[in-house]
């Protein structure tokens, strides 16, 4: 009892109001603590890749064929296997493709709702009802679980549930309940999702894998740089902002801006146009692909945007980093090391020719002064960003589901690095004289990123978190970057490949050994007999013999390439890490054609699966962390069960 407060357990008597309540909601608690810890799926640096994330998550990275294989190798064909698989992925699309197609209609719908109950009932054995209850539809949940729990051998059950199939068919839902319990195995096969941070950037698509993580059953996100830069411009840091355009203009990506939150680069293509007119900026011809359908004036146009806002960036990151002294970034103030009349820049002691020498809004007795009509362009572009309302439901989702990084069953998961000496010691970062290295600084970024967006009423502080934000970004302290420097200036001006090195932090290096990890494992307060962590960020190159397993099986790197751009370098396209009862596989996925030619064509992702873990015994939810808040529900509710009897708290009565 001392450990429950008798205010609290009255609280708790307002959603148990009796000792039966109570004792009823302690038996289901304790019975769902001895099934089957449910399937989960960690995906790394998705990049805006949205049809192959999609199409991943809708096959269980392969699992659902899989389970095709097993039930049905014996009383099906491999072509009518195929099609089973595609109808569950895609059902939505599939139905009306395979209804045009097949002779006897009702037939095939008859013999697709039975196969995919069978298949529901499998999936569905590891949860309780209640769970699969929520998962379905409200208007026909109540059918489905009829169907799920029938009573084999039972003569009068199996009728009844045959009428039920005849009676969907003959009152033309089929196509209603296949959906339905398509979706519902979806769901079943993956019970939570962690991304691993970087959903932004490269491929068109960020927008739309964020809506479909926030119709997602169970996610958690762990922030990558480039998302951390994206949640920056929604809270409004000019840096941030610019970095995001270029960044988008780069690669011929202006969908998830323009369309996915509506921000207008209108004041931004007038003013290039008018500035950059004569100019050819080749040095920002966008990456596009050779068969993209933009015409050589959209391609121009671009180059000239992205000149623009990139001299912007470098002025308004100059201005953060002489704002912020701590972030020790000084060797980023790069125009003022220019010689403008030469065109050259100096660069530790060394002179390097500049490939473009053209800066009209460049004064050089002033160089990182913005022109009025800069600073125009750039107030007009960041209240696009700050209006934006799908860009701040998309930000308020990643700050409700996400940190830089989560403890989950005893495993710790970040997406960039813990910023380490070489020596294996905590790198620290000082600031107003205190010292912060390890977990502990990860926790103050953490809670100034949340500052920076969520402080509306405190504008020195709501600054300071926002150029912590775009510190995240690419300061070489940041646990999402990594990194000496970010050499973006140097690799549009500078031909010198030397000047465009990105030296990675020692953690790159040390990662790879078991001590490594384990130290690290014990910093956040894990077993590193057990724990694993798991991590993003930089592309485990396969096609040069990269593994992804690191430090005697303590660490795993989970970055495959699901970015198109990053494909050719890793040799795949990306990995899935699956955790279940019995323990964990590595999915590794080769390249995803299009989601039209999916379901047309019944094209799946091929994956390769192994495993790298296995447990000595079956896992139980009672082995989770979930079991264990499961556990503590059960203490408290026997806690009320001992205050109702003693009467210290009197049951409610119940009319």
């Amino acid at each position: 009892m001392q450990k429950y407060p008798l205010n609290y357990l009255q609280l708790l008597s307002e959603k148990y109001p009796s000792i039966q309540s109570a004792s009823t909601a302690i038996i289901n608690f304790s019975s769902e603590l001895q099934l089957p810890k449910g399937t989960e799926h960690f995906l790394s640096d998705v990049h805006g890749e949205h049809e192959a994330f999609e199409h991943i998550v809708r096959n269980g990275a392969g699992s659902i064929w899989r389970k095709i294989e097993e039930m049905f190798a014996n009383s099906m064909s491999r072509p009518e296997r195929r099609s089973l698989a595609t109808l569950i992925y895609y059902p939505e699309e599939k139905i009306p493709l395979t209804l045009q197609s097949v002779a006897d209609k009702e037939e095939w719908l008859r013999l697709t709702l039975v196969r995919l109950i069978k298949f529901c009932r499998t999936l569905s054995a590891k949860y309780r009802r209640e769970a699969v209850r929520k998962l379905l539809p409200a208007d026909v949940s109540e059918t489905i679980e009829e169907l799920l729990y029938d009573q084999e051998g039972v003569e009068h059950k199996l009728a009844y549930n045959q009428s039920q199939i005849e009676t969907i068919v003959s009152t033309g839902s089929s196509q209603i309940f296949i959906i339905a319990l398509a979706q519902l195995i979806q769901r079943l096969a993956v019970e939570r999702l962690h991304i691993i941070g970087d959903i932004y950037d490269r491929g068109p698509g960020a927008h739309i894998i964020l809506d479909q993580l926030m119709e997602h059953h169970q996610v958690d996100i762990q922030w990558g740089n480039h998302d951390m830069l994206w949640m920056g411009a929604a809270a409004g840091s000019e840096a941030c902002i610019a970095n995001v355009i270029r960044i988008s203009l780069r690669y011929g990506n202006m969908e998830t801006l323009e369309n996915g939150y509506g921000i207008s680069i209108l004041p931004l293509a007038s003013f290039a146009l008018a500035t950059y007119k004569d100019d050819p900026c080749t040095r920002f011809i966008p990456k596009v692909d050779a068969d993209s359908n933009f015409s050589a004036q959209e391609i121009r146009l671009m180059a000239q945007m992205q000149k623009a806002i990139a001299v912007i960036q470098f002025k308004l990151e100059s201005a953060v980093i002489r704002r912020r002294p701590q972030y020790q970034m000084d060797d980023r103030l790069l125009l003022p090391k220019i010689d403008y009349a030469r065109g050259v820049i100096t660069l530790n002691g060394t002179e390097y020719s500049l490939l473009d020498t053209f800066f009209p809004t460049i004064d050089p007795k002033n160089p990182e002064a913005l022109t009025p009509e800069e600073q125009a362009v750039v107030s007009r572009l960041a209240l696009s960003f700050v209006t934006s309302k799908k860009l701040h439901q998309h930000t308020r989702f990643l700050f409700s589901t996400g940190s830089l990084y989560r403890i989950h069953d005893g495993n710790l998961l970040y997406h960039g690095c813990i910023a380490m000496n070489d020596d294996g010691s905590f790198r620290a970062f000082n600031v107003d004289g205190k010292s912060f290295s390890g977990k502990a600084f990860l926790d103050r970024v953490d809670r100034l990123a949340r500052q920076g967006y969520f402080d509306t009423e405190h504008p020195a502080k709501k600054r300071y978190g926002m150029d912590a934000m775009w510190f995240m970004w690419c300061a070489p302290m940041s646990p999402l970057f990594g990194k000496e420097r970010m050499t973006t200036f140097e690799r549009y001006f500078i031909a010198d490949k030397t000047t465009h090195t990105e030296k990675r932090n020692a953690y790159y290096t040390l990662r790879n050994t078991e001590e490594t990890a384990r130290t690290i494992l014990r910093e956040f307060g894990l077993d590193p007999e057990t724990g694993i962590i798991i991590n993003g960020h930089v592309p485990v190159k396969v096609a040069k013999g990269e593994r992804p397993i690191k430090a005697n099986g303590r660490l795993m790197v989970i970055d495959g390439g699901f970015s198109r751009a990053y494909q050719k370098q890793t040799g795949i396209a990306g990995y899935t890490l699956i955790s279940n009862s019995r323990g964990m596989l590595l999915s590794a996925h080769q390249p995803f054609e299009s989601k039209q030619r999916a379901v047309s064509e019944e094209l799946d992702i091929h994956s390769e699966t192994e495993i790298i873990h296995t447990h000595p015994f079956r896992l139980r939810i009672k082995d989770t962390d979930r079991g264990h808040a499961i556990q503590e529900k059960i203490a408290a509710l026997t806690a009320l069960l001992h205050a109702y009897r003693e009467g210290l708290i009197k049951e409610q009565h119940m009319r």
